[in-house]
């Protein structure tokens, strides 16, 4: 798999997270290959070419991301290793100084999110249709970027803003009557979570589910498993390698949000698919044994 018995290089897209700093920084090696780190950030800006053109042997990529390339027929393949999870229910929030705005109140509301295909979105919209049961469809979604894959058709409850408007700014102004933001959720007086108590909404969420939403999974070519299978197993192992080795630092008890291997993930994943289904995001069914079938081959128990 190496030439001239040097090390594989591989060109890869990962977040530094506690989990990845010891691979990004080479504390954690393997022989057989050389993770050559690409410097993207914020990271889901290597999702787009990972998913449209491979643009990486090895890449970090948002869950929904993957489940549209794979139902696009994209060739990449799924590791069953989450790098990425939270609890979602502090992520939709509303501008308090245009009055008060209830869960109950969404029907025919305007929310923004930065694209519809976003996975917190999808999270959020979730929760808030299966937990709350609010009809997503009788939202008008606002986004403000296309999906990451060119194919995908939004539904017809969804309208883009006008050049130029931004998400932040349109809450501000009254212009949206709540937002669904990530990473970059604001700390700004007045912009606070629609969801009352959200951290003990999510461990209510959390005692039904038994897991933490997923956001962002781990893929690698369909090239590079079929030509270097080894190269795939040793990104497998310094993935799981790097979990270990901050283990000591969640406390016990807690959830676990970083899930390896396909039995983990089987439950979690077949969840994922029905919401997905349900919010009109992906062309066609999937099944979690498709899924898994390109890995399985490659980790053999390892991926159990």
């Amino acid at each position: 798999m190496s030439i001239a018995n040097h090390p594989l290089r591989l060109k890869t897209a990962l977040m530094t997270y506690p989990h990845t700093r010891a691979l990004k920084s080479g504390e954690l090696t393997n022989p057989a290959i050389e993770l050559a780190f690409e410097d993207v950030e914020p990271i889901h800006r290597a999702f787009a070419p990972m998913a449209r053109k491979q643009a990486f042997d090895v890449s970090e990529l948002a869950i929904v991301t993957y489940l549209q390339a794979k139902a696009y027929g994209k060739p990449v393949v799924l590791l069953p290793a989450v790098v990425a999870a939270r609890f979602q229910q502090k992520c939709i929030i509303y501008n308090a100084r245009h009055g008060r705005l209830r869960v109950g109140d969404l029907e025919g509301k305007r929310i923004g999110v930065r694209a519809y295909s976003q996975t917190t979105g999808m999270w959020v919209r979730a929760i808030l249709a299966q937990t709350y049961g609010v009809p997503i469809d009788r939202i008008e979604w606002v986004t403000f970027e296309g999906a990451h894959l060119d194919e995908y058709r939004e539904p017809s409850f969804v309208r883009r803003a006008q050049p130029g408007e931004s998400l932040l700014p349109m809450l501000r102004a009254g212009e949206l009557d709540a937002a669904i933001l990530g990473n970059d959720l604001p700390d700004e007086e007045g912009l606070v979570p629609l969801i009352e108590d959200a951290a003990a909404a999510d461990r209510a969420w959390y005692g039904i589910h038994a897991y933490v939403p997923v956001n962002h999974v781990v893929v690698v070519t369909k090239a590079l498993a079929e030509q270097h299978p080894e190269a795939v197993r040793a990104v497998y192992d310094l993935l799981l390698r790097g979990k270990q080795s901050v283990a000591h630092e969640r406390d016990a008890g807690a959830p676990d949000p970083l899930l390896f291997g396909i039995d983990a993930l089987r439950g979690p994943l077949e969840e994922t698919l029905a919401f997905c289904e349900s919010q009109q995001l992906l062309p066609r069914k999937l099944s979690v044994d498709e899924i898994f079938a390109d890995c399985l081959d490659i980790l053999g128990d390892a991926a159990r």
